[in-house]
């Protein structure tokens, strides 16, 4: 009977995967802050590097997780490249964009009229050279569909910015950063919103972490709210992200 491999094993094919998987990347890559330094110190590389997929896991409707994205986006084009929104829905709301300091000339709104069609379209905008980011919403996404998006983003310098549910997190992940992303109690004041982020995996470096931020609704910076936490343990699972 053949013996299992042992997790030493195991641990030193992941890194040399790893090893060989970040070689292919460039210094041109380059790396996107957050729009918020907390967050970005949370990150092994200080940010969300080029070419590169980062997957958001939204704990409920209306956490934010949208507002983050599009933060990031902004960040990922004020060296140049395009914005490119999905919205098969037909929820998006360019006027909202323009508040969060996106340029509306720099923006494309995509809106795929079924999920083929959708992940065929963002793979091909991944490629593009002239793309700075993309936002998808993907509640349903599989390993075969994933890993495509991953190599597509790989290839040229894009940000791929994939907003998923929370029931997501138990799946395998093809995303170079997965971060969740959930609402707390704000101050009294109707222009502030106060969102907490998990760092839940990361494949350039171990650890996990938790920052509170804030999103003012006037300027939309974001703001630290609380020191970077410790691990908590995740009420939904009891089990620490």
């Amino acid at each position: 009977m053949t013996k299992p491999p042992s997790s030493q094993l195991i641990e030193n094919l992941r890194r040399q995967i790893t090893s060989l998987e970040n070689g292919r990347r460039t210094e041109k890559d380059g790396v996107v802050p957050c729009g918020c330094a907390e967050l970005d110190r949370l990150l092994p590389d200080g940010g969300f590097r080029r070419g590169s997929l980062i997957e958001w896991l939204a704990a409920e409707e209306g956490c934010g997780v949208h507002s983050l994205a599009l933060i990031v986006a902004r960040e990922a084009c004020r060296e140049g490249g395009r914005l490119v929104v999905f919205d098969p829905a037909e929820e998006f709301y360019p006027p909202a964009a323009v508040r969060l300091g996106l340029e509306i000339a720099n923006l494309w709104v995509v809106r795929p009229e079924n999920q083929a069609d959708e992940l065929w379209a963002l793979a091909q905008v991944l490629r593009c050279p002239g793309i700075a980011a993309a936002v998808a919403q993907l509640d349903r996404l599989d390993s075969h569909d994933f890993r495509r998006l991953q190599l597509a983003a790989e290839s040229h310098t894009a940000l791929g910015l994939l907003l998923r549910p929370w029931s997501a997190r138990k799946e395998p992940s093809w995303a170079e950063v997965r971060l969740g992303v959930e609402a707390v109690p704000s101050p009294e004041s109707a222009e502030v919103r106060r969102l907490k982020v998990h760092l839940l995996r990361s494949r350039r470096g171990a650890g996990y972490g938790t920052v509170e931020v804030e999103l003012h609704e006037e300027t939309h910076p974001v703001h630290l709210a609380a020191r970077l936490a410790r691990p908590q343990a995740d009420a939904r699972s009891g089990r620490a992200v």
